[in-house]
């Protein structure tokens, strides 16, 4: 049993599986929502209206995927993971399961999460204009943040860089760079990793 609402238009050769809920209208704007051909959409995901996901595109189960982004192809979402609204994820992206990916973040060609990766979007959360200055990270291309990194709101980390896993990043990070700990710090260019770190 799954629910294809009307206004999904699904790519050739896309497969829905068993209980998810595609094309949901939260606000009853009835908004397009197209996910392009060769797609897997596995059991238990939701997926909103209004957003345009590209070709090879796959879920792990349960995953929640709001209204109103732009995903491109060859990505793949893992098990667990939300993503919200009004989003960037571009060609190539990987997000691992129980990853939390907010409002007007924007992942950058081939960048890739870790598992329970949380990135974060609000930097005054009790404030009453919260909703008017959200600001999610900017990821960028070929960068990979291991398993359980936090990302504070705003924070944009460039091109290729490796953040380590469990780090905790409260300040932009230039590209190429190698980053650990809380708070997260620069400890080489990725290019001065050996290309054997653990010996012959």
């Amino acid at each position: 049993m799954k629910t294809i609402y009307p206004n999904v238009e699904l790519g050739e050769g896309t497969v829905i599986e068993d209980f998810c809920i595609i094309g949901i209208s939260p606000r009853g704007k009835n908004l397009p929502l197209v996910i392009g051909s060769n797609s897997t959409i596995r059991a238990g995901t939701y997926i909103y209206e209004g957003s345009t996901i590209g070709d090879n595109f796959q879920t792990g189960n349960k995953v929640n995927i709001r209204e109103s982004n732009v995903i491109g192809s060859n990505v793949s979402i893992g098990t667990g993971t939300v993503i919200e609204h009004h989003l960037e994820i571009q060609d190539g992206v990987r997000i691992h399961s129980n990853a939390f990916v907010p409002e007007f973040t924007i992942l950058k060609e081939n960048a890739w999460l870790g598992p329970n990766v949380v990135l974060t979007n609000a930097k005054y959360p009790r404030s009453p204009t919260v909703k008017e200055n959200l600001k999610g990270p900017t990821i960028g291309k070929d960068t990979k943040i291991g398993a359980g990194t936090v990302v504070l709101p705003g924070i944009e980390i460039g091109d290729n860089c490796l953040i380590g896993a469990g780090s905790v990043i409260t300040k932009d990070v230039p590209a190429n760079s190698v980053v650990v700990g809380n708070p997260g710090r620069v400890i080489r260019k990725v290019d001065e990793i050996p290309d054997n770190p653990y010996g012959s």
